[in-house]
């Protein structure tokens, strides 16, 4: 049985005890109702009687008679007269007059005049009102007993009794209207319960989409299992764009702080994280906070119903730098294969000059090479850079830059005296800011130039880039993320948004930043710094005794 059903059917059962519980009360109530008021209203027919002054007067003359009444003087006597008058009028069972030694003086049967009733008069005689249901010579009934006074005699002790009574039948005549009401009632209450049992049922399917508890309960162990066995993010929206889901790594990932049971717009995302959402598009690159992060939406849907959408989120920070150490050592591997192929170049000559008998040329030549040094790059200074493998690396920028029309420089103040521990890291962070500067220059008037500036202070690099470019206007903020709001957008002018951050998250993961000096300089072009911790090794010359 399915539990819904069980539901409904505990449900029904609730309600049907409860209306049985409601509806015994009432009838209980009803019939107590109902014997309250008849005998509420045989004690005010009984005092009534008792007050009325020739009933006092009569009584009060037959109890003076020290003998029996007459019987046959009682059946036409005024006593029997108003008992049966009164009785008449109130559809009373009996209207019993007696004297003070319990001599009936009327009676509805007449055959019973002037003989003593059938029940306790004492109490009454007391100058007591008796209230309750005996059982007589005309059967069990409600009655009520009052002591009558002699007139004016109202001290003294009664003369007589007042009974009167109504039978069980008629006491209980509304007793069917009654149970035909609660009846009615308690079918009504049945079949309300019964409704509400069945739309809280029809609700519940709805809101859990036709599954039972059982299935919840697996749901919930798998959605716990997934969303926490992975390291992607997941965000799962509702129709009306309410976060229902979000695992630890989407929060982390997207910086969210208790975003469950909030839309997502209204919380602190970039554009594009919405965008991804609204267009259902996969995007790469989108920069939160210090993160590269991938994003794709991803539409939910049962039995053709829209439920919302899933936000799968992935942190590319890591995989996007180590593309970027990737590309510098692809530059520098370059730039090593440039320096191979001149030296073999060189070598070539040098043979060709030896075979040709014309070694004196030839030691001329070597003599002339020894004397240059390493392949020729075009980068004016570059001798100042002593590490071979930034030499390296900076030559291969430096060729790539003289095929934009670019020329690369070391700055008069450059001064290296270690060499480098952490070429990856230098490679990447110096590389993007060449990188940007080299575009910058390129949008500027010639001559364009890119100035590099390199100081060591143990095992601190500290670089400087100065381009030739139009610099950077005020207000903009080159670090900031692409889709930003206009007046924070990154400048297009150096670089795309990206590189300048990785490089920004790449030295500040060392203790170290990358910032902009000077937006626009005097001569035009800006000017970034850079300070990198713990990327140089000093050489043995530097190492003091």
């Amino acid at each position: 049985m399915r539990f819904a059903t069980r539901v409904l059917i505990l449900q029904l059962a609730t309600v049907a005890a409860v209306v049985a519980v409601c509806t015994a009360v009432f009838v209980v109530l009803g019939i107590q109702q109902l014997r309250e008021e008849s005998e509420a209203s045989a004690l005010n027919i009984a005092r009534t009687v008792a007050e009325d002054p020739d009933v006092r007067r009569l009584v009060a003359e037959f109890s003076a008679d020290p003998g029996t009444p007459d019987a046959a003087d009682l059946r036409g006597g005024d006593l029997q007269v108003i008992a049966a008058a009164v009785s008449a009028r109130t559809d009373a069972l009996f209207v019993v007059i007696a004297d003070d030694h319990g001599i009936r003086l009327a009676h509805p049967n007449q055959d019973l005049l002037g003989e003593q009733v059938s029940t306790p008069f004492e109490d009454v005689l007391r100058g007591e009102e008796v209230v309750d249901w005996e059982r007589g010579t005309l059967g069990e009934s409600a009655r009520a007993k009052v002591p009558v006074y002699a007139p004016d005699a109202a001290d003294e002790a009664p003369v007589g009794e007042v009974s009167v009574g109504f039978e069980r039948a008629s006491v209980f005549d509304d007793l069917p209207a009654l149970l035909g009401g609660i009846a009615i009632a308690a079918a009504a209450a049945l079949g309300i319960g019964a409704l509400a049992a069945l739309l809280i049922r029809r609700r519940w399917e709805r809101l859990t989409l036709g599954l039972q508890p059982e299935e919840l309960v697996g749901l919930v162990q798998n959605q716990a299992a997934v969303l926490d066995g992975v390291g992607d993010g997941v965000v799962a929206l509702d129709a009306a764009g309410v976060v229902r889901v979000c695992n630890a790594s989407a929060a982390r990932m997207l910086g969210l702080d208790d975003p469950v049971g909030r839309r997502l717009d209204e919380l602190d995302v970039p554009q594009d994280v919405l965008a991804v959402v609204s267009e259902r598009t996969p995007r790469d690159g989108i920069l939160v906070g210090d993160r590269v992060l991938y994003l794709d939406a991803h539409p939910v849907l049962r039995d053709g119903q829209s439920l919302g959408d899933v936000l799968i989120v992935r942190d590319r920070t890591d995989l996007v730098a180590l593309a970027e150490r990737l590309e510098t050592v692809r530059a520098m591997t370059s730039a090593l294969r440039v320096q191979r192929h001149e030296f073999a170049n060189r070598l070539h000559v040098a043979t060709g000059l030896i075979d040709a008998q014309r070694p004196g040329e030839a030691r001329a030549f070597l003599a002339e090479q020894l004397g240059r040094g390493p392949v020729d790059f075009p980068v004016e200074g570059l001798e100042r850079i002593a590490d071979p493998l930034l030499q390296s690396f900076v030559g291969a920028k430096a060729i790539e830059a003289s095929e934009r029309g670019v020329e690369l420089h070391i700055a008069d103040d450059t001064l290296l005296h270690g060499t480098l521990a952490a070429a990856e890291d230098v490679a990447a962070v110096v590389g993007n800011l060449l990188d940007n500067a080299i575009t910058a220059a390129v949008r500027g008037e010639p001559p364009r130039v890119v100035e590099l500036a390199l100081l060591d202070d143990g095992a601190e690099l500290v670089a400087t880039v100065a381009d030739s470019g139009p610099g950077i206007a005020e207000g903009v903020e080159v670090f900031a993320a692409p889709g930003a709001v206009a007046d924070s957008a990154p400048d297009r002018v150096h670089g795309h948004g990206i590189g300048l951050r990785l490089a920004r998250e790449l030295a500040r993961r060392r203790g170290g930043d990358v910032w902009i000096i000077e937006r626009t300089r005097t001569e035009g072009g800006a000017v970034f710094g850079a300070r990198l911790p713990g990327v140089m090794r000093a050489t043995k010359e530097d190492v003091t005794p």
